[in-house]
């Protein structure tokens, strides 16, 4: 072979951090070590795998096909190193969720993971659908657990489990206790919603879409805490997944209203990118996701620990 598992490695960390100084601080190599790995694997390739614009590096369209095959191959020599080791090959895993899942599933989830596996090194990074595809696709994150639709076509997407929103309101709230809201009086109403790019925001844009007029959207926030929080103090009505305000529904401090008219389902999913090579920890922990779901129609029927 004309490469070595280092220059694959310090290829890998600059395509990830645009920056050969950026590179190198996560490597733990000097500047100049990394810059001439990258160099020495051009030069004995006889190709150029970035664009250079100042200190700024991008990859070219070689580049790009050689990351998800280069990225693939440094989790099969990580596996190889452990199992030579001595260890049982669950080495480290990074988890993107979005916000629904992260807040209420995925800790959870990843602190019973790390009780059976106490080697594995184990990120969680919560943050919107969007954020998290970019994340995926850009091989920062190994597997994500997502609450909207995902088009991208260099992602696997997998059904997990249904979810639904509901739309809710506080108890002394005028909608509290109606059999049932039509779309034109929801349409006169001030909404507090999740911001643009959330799973949560793109599914109640698509139940609305048929809604008479403009929606009047008087807060934008990124935690369905916060949103509950706004709406529980009378600025508003709001709209996330029964999953999260199933706690709030018990003690009646939250009530739903009833919207027959909306078409609020939705699936949860799981994504990786298409080359990712499948470590021993991505699939036991999809494993442990469907075992936790198994039997259940709907995220809120998961048998979880009273959120206070």
């Amino acid at each position: 072979m004309h490469f070595t598992l280092r220059q694959i490695e310090v290829f890998a960390a600059i395509a990830r951090q645009e920056s050969v100084s950026k590179a190198a601080q996560s490597l733990s190599l000097s500047q100049s070590a990394t810059s001439t790995s990258l160099a020495e694997l051009e030069r004995q390739s006889g190709c150029q795998l970035f664009d250079r614009a100042g200190k700024r590096l991008c990859l070219n369209a070689l580049g790009q096909q050689l990351l998800p095959q280069a990225v693939a191959l440094l989790d099969q020599a990580r596996a190889i190193e452990d199992l030579l080791n001595g260890k049982s090959g669950f080495g480290s895993l990074a988890v993107g969720a979005t916000l629904t899942i992260g807040n209420y599933l995925a800790t959870l989830l990843i602190g019973n993971f790390m009780q059976r596996h106490p080697e594995c090194r184990v990120k969680l990074h919560v943050h919107n659908t969007a954020h998290i595809v970019h994340q995926i696709a850009q091989h920062k994150l190994d597997l994500g657990l997502i609450e909207g639709d995902c088009q991208h076509p260099d992602l696997e997407v997998q059904p997990w489990i249904e979810d639904e929103l509901v739309v809710f309101c506080a108890p002394q709230h005028p909608l509290a206790g109606r059999d049932a809201v039509d779309l034109a009086e929801l349409s006169g109403e001030a909404w507090i919603l999740r911001e643009q790019g959330s799973g949560t925001r793109m599914t109640f844009e698509q139940a609305v879409r048929h809604r008479p007029g403009k929606l009047n959207v008087r807060l934008e926030l990124e935690h369905t805490e916060a949103i509950k929080r706004a709406v529980e103090s009378g600025l508003g009505i709001g709209c996330i997944s029964r999953l999260a305000l199933r706690d709030a529904f018990r003690r009646g401090s939250l009530v739903p209203v009833s919207t027959p008219e909306l078409d609020l389902r939705r699936q949860f999913y799981f994504i990786w990118h298409t080359h990712k090579y499948q470590t021993a920890a991505m699939q036991e922990f999809v494993e442990q996701c469907r075992a936790l779901t198994s039997g259940v129609r709907r995220s809120d029927e998961i048998q979880l620990p009273p959120i206070a």
